[in-house]
């Protein structure tokens, strides 16, 4: 059964959203939709606001942003939205640290699960791969995964056998079809997909979590409905649909 947010949160943004009824548009990257499409249709009852979601790169975000795309509400990882607020100036009200989420390895379902509980593990199974998938290096985790491949001695052996493809676009599937035979991913993002077996999480000497925050630009006028939607996926009631996303919500730990 699905845990419910508080009576009383879901009560005040009911009568918020007795008032005026709004469309927010929200950007986000791909690795919190699941949690968020969980999400989104409670918030939407509560209230009679409609949340629109675009989801894409986290890189793609910003450019979409930064062309003058506009949105009502904005989900990047923290460091993104700091770039982003030196060119889009965003409000000081719904800055907010939201939740955390790591990088996994997935396999093919069926496929023998590799160790990957040390650093020294996780070298043997890059290296005894015959082709590996992980996030596009513009990304924080790709840019993570390139740096870590160098720290471990074997960047000149996974390189020629990489193949770059965020999960957004399909990386996990090259893991299920068996195009790849490993794919390091952030969590949220694979755990469900079809075909593919999560092993586990990168053990804490390779491991690097992404923290998602939101962030309301200065030029929205109304803020109040993305403003309240952001007060309801931060409840600690929401925690639950958070973890099952693959997610650690912040206010939480």
């Amino acid at each position: 059964m699905a845990v419910r947010p508080a009576i009383g949160l879901l009560l005040a943004l009911t009568l918020a959203g007795e008032a005026v009824s709004a469309d927010v548009r929200v950007f986000s990257g791909g690795a919190p939709q699941a949690a968020l499409r969980q999400l989104a249709p409670e918030f939407e009852r509560a209230t009679g606001h409609r949340v629109q979601f675009t989801f894409d790169l986290v890189t793609q975000i910003q450019r979409k942003l930064a062309a003058g795309e506009p949105a009502d509400l904005v989900m990047l990882p923290v460091p993104l939205l700091a770039e982003t607020h030196k060119t889009i100036p965003l409000r000081a009200e719904g800055r907010m640290t939201l939740a955390r989420v790591g990088i996994g390895v997935i396999v093919r379902r069926g496929a023998t699960l590799p160790d990957i509980s040390t650093s020294d593990s996780v070298r043997k199974m890059l290296l005894d791969a015959r082709a590996v998938t992980w996030a596009d290096p513009s990304t924080p985790t790709g840019s993570h995964l390139g740096r870590a491949i160098a720290q471990l001695g074997i960047a000149e052996q996974v390189q020629p056998k990489l193949i770059a493809r965020a999960a957004i676009q399909g990386g996990a599937d090259l893991v299920a079809s068996g195009d790849a035979d490993v794919g390091l991913y952030l969590v949220s993002e694979v755990q469900a997909a079809n075909g593919v077996t999560l092993v586990g999480l990168l053990p804490p000497s390779v491991q690097s979590f992404v923290v998602y925050g939101s962030a309301v630009p200065a030029y929205n006028a109304a803020p109040e409905p993305a403003l309240a939607f952001i007060k309801f996926m931060s409840d600690p009631a929401t925690n639950e649909r958070w973890k099952a996303a693959g997610f650690e919500l912040m206010g939480s730990r």
